[in-house]
């Protein structure tokens, strides 16, 4: 299927910004929509934004959509999540994910899920 694969995860402090990066490749033609979402230890998976690759319709977790956007690169195949003003509590394993329905905000509904990669944020 789609293969996903993240990077620009690391280690800021509280108040910085990371950009996260997710390529993909493999069946290409197949995607719709891309989603990050993130999970913190001990904790559920959570949504935190999605993108249509057509027209960039955009769907975020309410409380993030300050802070966070997401954007994408048709030509590049690539996806992002700019992050800024982090919190400790931002920390989590950010994945991507993609979908070919309409940028759904339910984990069951994406196909393809990348590594993920860390992002921690200290205080």
């Amino acid at each position: 299927q789609v293969q996903l694969v993240e990077s620009g995860g690391g280690l800021v402090q509280a108040g910085g910004s990371l950009r996260l990066s997710c390529t993909a490749s493999g069946r290409t033609f197949s995607r719709y929509s891309m989603g990050w979402f993130r999970q913190a230890p001990g904790k559920e998976r959570e949504f935190v934004a999605a993108i249509t690759w057509s027209d960039a319709s955009t769907r975020y977790t309410a409380s993030l959509k300050g802070r966070f956007t997401i954007s994408r690169d048709n030509a590049k195949n690539t996806v992002y999540l700019q992050m800024n003003s982090l919190e400790p509590e931002d920390t989590a394993v950010y994945y991507c994910a993609a979908t070919e329905r309409f940028i759904p905000s339910l984990g069951a509904d994406y196909g393809s899920w990348g590594q993920g990669t860390q992002v921690t944020v200290s205080s």
